[in-house]
């Protein structure tokens, strides 16, 4: 049994004999068997098409919040009101509520089962230094929520439970099917330094001017997704499977220093009061679109970060219809917003805006806003019209990405020149630099966390169960949206293709089927991002063909936009919309862990005979030649001139001696007389015209290395030059998933066969893709180095070689041993 095919069976929650058994078959039938038992069964909640059925239903949750930033403190006080409604048909005695600032508590679930990192020898004990300043600060500072209140709407008191990042609260009396509750809960909690914690949420300290930038999310106590297909989402939060929420309405208030500009959630209801008229008119121009345009411009921006005015200021937001809320606060932002224009949908402008500190510039100005407005053209296109008034990309890390309703956290920043290099410079060079691998990281991390918006913002499927329901979808449509923004952009290193990029991966050996639960997840970013992007582009542009998938794919977005859907509910909305039966590839994709490797492993030639001995006897002679290889010990004899025993003695000659074993005898003409007598006339006709067509017939055998069913795209080259291309559909392999033959007829004498030419499959080998066999050309280094990220822009100016980029490292601290 296959380790992929178990890890499938227990994932899918049934007992591992019984599906197991279902899924080994002999000679590879059930790679096409249909999904059955690994699919949960429709039911008046999810239909059999995909769609969410006549009694579908989801939860409700309502916030009020108002919430102060004590920048001196760096504590974070609130206020909040949540108004539950229980659309669901069950009767709730409990409610549980995620309290995830918990996570960073010393004593948490994921602080404890943190495990040592793995030295480079794989023996050797290593202590990061990261590890270690997460260790002193968690010494530092007591992080989690500190609740100071739980009450009802009518302020009694409620008894509650924690359990590490969750908290069950119990009810005085059960929550009836359709109906509401209202919770009132205080609380407060020291902000995470982000850097030192590895949070989504928390500050960014400057430490060259002391400024920070603060960025809340996960910040608030939110009600846990209660489902019909998992009751209570309440699986810890360890990192990595992220959030599973409800949809509802947040009015907010922000109280922060009166100098910081604020960015959340939402649309704000008091501009009046916290933006400058001159803002104002500055905002109001930047909706009519066209090109970005400054709210709040470098220079005011640069000196509103010299000193910190005293005071606070209260920012409102609304926001409609959303599963999260959050916001980031800062007194160095620079501001830009640019309207973009929609056809259809409920908002026909949305403001695209940025907000990001100086140290991100030239690189954010010129492409951040940019970025978000082409994201949503791209993804509206392919899913629905961008469903909220506004999108926010904000810089508030070095690297990375993280995304919540209307508002993504950004990172990637150019490169600062060095002082010892700016005496090289010429005069007008910036203070920053950026490579072309910042600048495609930035453009692409924007796009990622701005089309999240969508998947799973929007279509809101579970993160903490399938992560590849939102990171991988969202992933293949960033690729999509990328090779929009320019062509040769450069999402994986050095290969431009997604396909070409997953093959080492696919190969390895410490892998788990995409549909493991988020946390189980090895080499979690192949698996869960892009895996199953690389499996759509497939799906794509070589299953299903763009019509098609395209259509089906937009109805899934259609159907479950503002709903939750689980995998089943993909899977069968593809098929049903497309006509097309897809198990196999399900199957193989995302419960299993085999590769694509398809060999060509033999091609053979032919002509059909007439039977017609007189005519076949010359063919015969000269194939025989051919084929049968004179002894290279008899030609070397002959060379030397050594003359047989029988040349030397004639008279041993005899029959066998004179005679042409290719004369062709009475006998051999009667019995073709006998075999066209005995044919149908239907067949004496096919054979005829067969014969005189003279066509050339190949029987071409390709084996599955890798065990994935595939679709076989061929390119054959003719003996003219001419080329074919010709595509086989995976159903080739439905009787036998390890060799199958095809055969090809053709006028034309077939030269070569190829396998893949366009790199659509994923095919991991491509030296095995050809017949003949074909040499693979390559270069090699005389001496082996790391490759560096070149900065072209500083190349240019200084002529001086980048620094490699080690921004990922965790340098180990020292460790000796005590005496």
């Amino acid at each position: 049994m296959r380790i992929g095919i178990f890890i499938a069976c227990l994932v899918a929650g049934s007992w591992p004999g019984v599906l197991c058994a279902e899924q080994e078959g002999a000679g590879g039938v059930d790679k096409f068997r249909q999904l059955g038992p690994l699919l949960r069964d429709a039911s008046v909640y999810r239909s059999a098409s995909g769609a969410p059925g006549p009694q579908y239903w989801q939860q409700r949750a309502d916030y009020k919040i108002k919430a102060r930033l004590d920048e001196q403190a760096r504590t974070l006080t609130a206020s909040q009101t949540i108004r539950y409604t229980n659309a669901s048909p069950d009767s709730l005695r409990y409610l549980w509520l995620q309290l995830e600032q918990n996570r960073f508590r010393a004593d948490s679930l994921d602080s404890r089962s943190r495990t040592a990192a793995v030295a480079e020898d794989g023996y050797s004990d290593q202590l990061g230094f990261n590890e270690m300043r997460r260790h002193q600060a968690l010494q530092d500072n007591n992080h989690g929520f500190n609740l100071t209140r739980v009450e009802d709407g009518g302020g009694k008191p409620l008894s509650y439970t924690i359990v590490d990042a969750m908290m069950r609260v119990d009810l005085p009396r059960p929550l009836a099917a359709g109906a509401a509750i209202s919770l009132r809960i205080d609380w407060n909690f020291s902000i995470l330094d982000e850097e030192a914690m590895g949070s989504r949420g928390g500050y960014e300290w400057f430490e060259e001017n002391d400024t920070y930038i603060y960025f809340l999310a996960q910040w608030f106590p939110r009600m846990v997704a209660y489902t019909d297909y998992t009751s209570w989402q309440h699986k810890a939060f360890l990192g990595r499977g992220e959030f599973t929420l409800e949809f509802g309405d947040y009015e907010v208030e922000l109280t922060v220093p009166a100098d910081h500009i604020v960015s959340a959630t939402g649309t704000l209801t008091n501009a009046r009061e916290v933006l400058t008229s001159s803002q104002r008119q500055r905002l109001a121009e930047a909706r009519e679109g066209g090109r970005p345009v400054y709210i709040v411009t470098p220079e005011e921006a640069a000196e509103n970060e010299k000193t910190a005015a005293p005071g606070t200021r209260t920012w409102r937001f609304n926001a409609r219809n959303v599963r999260d809320f959050a916001w980031a606060s800062s007194r160095k932002f620079i501001w830009d917003a640019m309207g973009h224009q929609q056809q259809e949908g409920e908002h026909k402008t949305v403001l695209a805006m940025s907000f990001y500190p100086n140290e991100a510039d030239p690189i954010w100005s010129r492409y951040s806003t940019e970025a978000v407005v082409h994201t949503m053209e791209v993804y509206s296109r392919f899913a629905f019209p961008y469903p909220y008034p506004t999108a926010q990309s904000v810089n508030t890390w070095e690297v990375g990405g993280m995304e919540y309703p209307m508002i993504t956290f950004n990172g990637f920043r150019p490169e600062p020149v060095e002082a010892e290099d700016r005496e090289n410079l010429v005069a007008d060079t910036p203070d920053s630099t950026y490579s072309r691998t910042t600048k495609h990281l930035l453009i692409g991390v924007i796009i990622h966390e701005i089309g999240h918006i969508y998947f799973p913002m929007t279509v809101n499927s579970d993160e903490r169960q399938w992560t590849w329901m939102d990171e991988g979808i969202n992933t293949f449509l960033e690729h999509l949206a990328e090779l929009e923004w320019e062509e040769n952009f450069h999402s994986f290193n050095d290969e431009l293709s997604i396909l070409d990029y997953i093959g080492g991966y696919m190969q390895s050996g410490d892998q788990v089927p995409i549909m493991t639960q988020s946390d189980s997840v090895l080499q979690f970013g192949p698996n869960a991002y892009i895996k199953p992007a690389a499996a759509l582009v497939v799906l794509r542009e070589t299953v299903m063909g763009r019509e098609l998938f395209d259509f089906a794919f937009k109805e899934y977005a259609r159907r479950w936009r503002f709903k939750r859907p689980t995998p089943a509910d993909f899977f069968r909305t593809m098929e049903d919309a497309s006509g097309v039966d897809l198990d196999w590839f399900w199957r193989g994709w995302f419960f299993s862990t085999d590769h694509v490797d398809v060999a060509v492993a033999g091609v053979r030639e032919y002509k059909v005979s007439s039977m017609d001995p007189d005519v076949e006897a010359p063919h015969q002679r000269r194939l025989d030649r051919q084929r049968r290889a004179e002894p290279i010990e008899q030609v070397r004899n002959r060379q030397a001139q050594r003359r047989t025993r029988v040349q030397q003695n004639p008279e041993l000659e005899d029959f066998y001696n004179r005679h042409d074993p290719y004369t062709v005898s009475n006998a051999d003409r009667n019995a073709y007389e006998e075999y066209i007598a005995a044919l149908e006339p239907w067949q004496q006709r096919v054979l005829a015209r067969a014969v005189a067509a003279d066509e050339y017939i190949y029987f071409v055998d390709f084996f599955n290395v890798g065990g994935l069913v595939t679709p076989l795209p061929l390119e054959l080259t003719y003996a003219d030059g001419s080329r074919q291309r010709v595509d086989i559909p995976a159903e080739i392999w439905r009787r036998n998933a390890e060799q199958v033959t095809r055969v090809f007829i053709s006028p034309q004498r077939l030269t070569a066969v190829e396998l893949d030419p366009a790199h659509q499959t994923a095919d991991v080998d491509r030296a095995n893709n050809y017949f003949p066999g074909r040499i693979q050309p390559s270069r090699i280094e005389l001496y082996k180095r790391e490759k560096d990220d070149r900065n072209l822009m500083l190349d240019m100016l200084v002529k001086l070689r980048a620094k490699d980029d080690s921004a990922g490292d965790d340098p180990a601290v020292p460790l000796s041993r005590p005496e």
